[in-house]
């Protein structure tokens, strides 16, 4: 399993108020291509708050990525995209692209 080391000896990286605007960014830009997600909210399979659902999903996985102290693996990364896509937008993505969105 390929883990984002966070504990385990290793000193936590903190990232400036620069560096965390450029991480939000990318994890905005990394959701904006991924077609799957980008489907349920244009056609608002979330309800009418399909784009509130979709930036809440983004400051989701920031936090989840920079808010911890554990190694957080990929797996559970694409779990949590899994999860969300059933949740908050009523769909199960069968087409692979959790996989590439990671």
């Amino acid at each position: 399993m390929d883990g984002i080391p966070a504990g385990n000896g290793f000193a936590p990286q903190v990232l400036s108020t620069e560096g965390m605007t450029k991480f939000e960014e990318g994890v905005g830009l990394i959701l904006s291509s991924w077609m799957a997600l980008q489907m349920a909210v244009q056609n608002e399979w979330g309800g009418r708050e399909s784009r509130q659902k979709e930036q809440k999903f983004a400051a989701d996985i920031v936090a989840w990525l920079t808010r911890s102290t554990e190694t957080r693996y990929i797996d559970e990364l694409e779990e949590m995209l899994d999860e969300n896509m059933i949740l908050s937008f009523n769909t199960e993505i069968e087409d692979g692209s959790l996989e590439e969105s990671k």
